[in-house]
């Protein structure tokens, strides 16, 4: 039980790999506070996450991030981990065929809403030295064929630069923050990209290890970030994508 009386705050942790997140470090002793706009899968979570605690909130709205830190603090007392899950993916565009309110939206989500949450967490995790964990894409790192999805893809990119400004920014106050950048995760979010036996193949040849990953392979990367285990650790960029990064 490496996490015996931690708090730890997923966002998006009602699906996919903020579940697999939430769940594996709730399994190894923590007490896990996920978020979600939907208030129906946040019940559904709940149910299958021992010691969980929902709490609905839209990661566009600075006053229901503030809602989730204050309730976390109010019911638990302190925070010691915050991962910062939540996210979209757009629709597949070239450039020149994405809106700007499509651009702005991805943004807002993906990169303001980890900024909105980190700036809530940062006096709390000051007083437990607690630790960050930002959930970035192999996306990130480098750029695809075919894969046309800037909004999301400077977005994630902004995350790996974001955490080695904060890991050094905090080092002083001892909150680690570490990056982790899953490649394509079997999800609901990249369940449209695998319709049929022959998208599954492509997307297995794609990964030099022969197949996608699973939720719970980066819960288990979290796992590692967040305990004593990684006491020495930040600012660290940790790809787990099957190789895909590296082609």
């Amino acid at each position: 039980m490496k996490l015996t009386g931690k708090i730890a705050l997923v966002t998006g942790g009602s699906r996919g790999i903020g579940f697999a997140i939430a769940k594996i470090l709730s399994e190894n002793g923590a007490l896990v506070v996920i978020t979600s706009k939907d208030s129906e899968k946040i019940k559904k979570a709940e149910a299958q996450i021992t010691n969980s605690f929902g709490i609905t909130c839209d990661i566009k709205k600075k006053s229901e991030v503030q809602n989730v830190l204050n309730k976390t603090i109010e019911k638990f007392g302190k925070l010691d981990i915050l991962v910062n899950n939540a996210g979209i993916f757009p629709k597949i565009k070239q450039l020149h065929e994405i809106d700007e309110e499509e651009w702005n939206e991805v943004l807002d989500v993906n990169l303001t809403g980890q900024f909105r949450f980190t700036k809530e967490a940062i006096p709390h995790l000051q007083k437990t030295s607690g630790c960050i964990i930002n959930i970035s894409s192999d996306a990130g790192l480098k750029a695809y064929q075919g894969f046309n999805a800037d909004a999301y893809s400077a977005s994630k990119a902004a995350l790996i630069v974001l955490t080695k400004c904060w890991a050094l920014e905090y080092a002083k106050d001892k909150i680690r923050v570490n990056c982790i950048c899953p490649g394509v995760v079997d999800t609901d979010m990249t369940k449209p990209f695998l319709k049929n036996q022959k998208d599954i193949e492509f997307m297995n040849n794609e990964h030099p290890l022969g197949r996608i990953g699973q939720p719970e392979e980066i819960g288990k990367a979290a796992l590692y970030f967040t305990s004593d285990d990684a006491s020495w650790v930040t600012g660290a960029i940790l790809t787990v994508d099957g190789g895909e990064s590296i082609k």
